[in-house]
């Protein structure tokens, strides 16, 4: 996810000085550098050196980032943590001062510009903060503010849900060339089918089932499609796969034993 706020950020218009990069795979730092131009520094000049540091990091490692870095933060600082399941009063407990600390949620089409980031400030966040913040996401798609108790949800909904839309479009892909369809063109179809299906949803404001019904003849193709997807309950996995994600973003955010 760093590699894709990484590429989003510096193809967008916001300013900035100078990004400082910090990884425990030196080969990506040497990716960061050659790729967007940014510089290498250790953890503790990182924190100390900039107004603005994005925590991208696994949910295991918040806690050791923070130890390690503890003394370089003030509250002039703005923390922007990414990792899932990890509350903003658990990261400010480690930190030795009143930083403003700010979690958010944002999914793989950042790296193009047009993901969604779901945002809640912590304890310490002025408005001028979560202002910047936002400016920041917005840099890089859609930003939506939210509560922390619905960061889990958002978690599972969003910040999963671009493998789920890529799984159903392997799915798709691979059932056109089951029937006969060039590998090449059941991709095409799929693909522009798929951008052309989410760009009516998102330009009318009706329900999803009202457009597939717009779909659905009596007696057609379509319908006996839906049919058997919901007997072999596509409704369901989805329901359940969706619950799990929820589930295990929450279990990241207790200690670990």
């Amino acid at each position: 996810m760093a590699m894709a706020l990484l590429g989003g950020l510096t193809g967008s218009d916001l300013a900035f000085d100078k990004i400082l990069v910090n990884d425990i795979d030196q080969s990506r730092v040497n990716l960061f550098m050659d790729k967007y131009n940014a510089h290498s520094a250790d953890a503790n000049l990182l924190v100390e050196s900039c107004d603005v540091i994005i925590l991208a990091v696994k949910p295991a490692q918040v806690n050791e980032i923070i130890t390690l870095t503890s003394s370089n933060w003030n509250s002039s600082k703005i923390l922007i943590s990414i990792a899932a399941g990890i509350s903003t009063v658990t990261i400010e407990a480690g930190l030795p001062a009143a930083v403003p600390v700010i979690r958010v949620m944002p999914n793989l089409p950042a790296v193009i510009g047009q993901g969604v980031s779901a945002i809640c400030p912590g304890e310490h966040v002025k408005e001028n903060h979560l202002t910047l913040a936002k400016n920041i996401l917005n840099a890089i798609g859609v930003c939506v503010e939210v509560s922390e108790k619905q960061m889990d949800a958002v978690t599972a909904i969003s910040g999963s849900g671009p493998a789920y839309i890529f799984l159903v479009a392997e799915a798709m892909i691979n059932a056109g060339i089951h029937i006969g369809l060039d590998s090449k063109i059941s991709r095409e179809l799929v693909v522009n089918t798929i951008k052309g299906s989410i760009a009516m949803l998102d330009e009318q404001d009706i329900h999803p089932a009202i457009l597939r019904d717009q779909v659905s003849s009596p007696a057609g193709t379509t319908i006996a499609a839906i049919r058997q997807m919901e007997e072999d309950g596509i409704r369901k996995a989805f329901f359940n796969g969706i619950e799990k994600a929820y589930l295990r973003s929450i279990a990241l955010g207790k200690p670990q034993k």
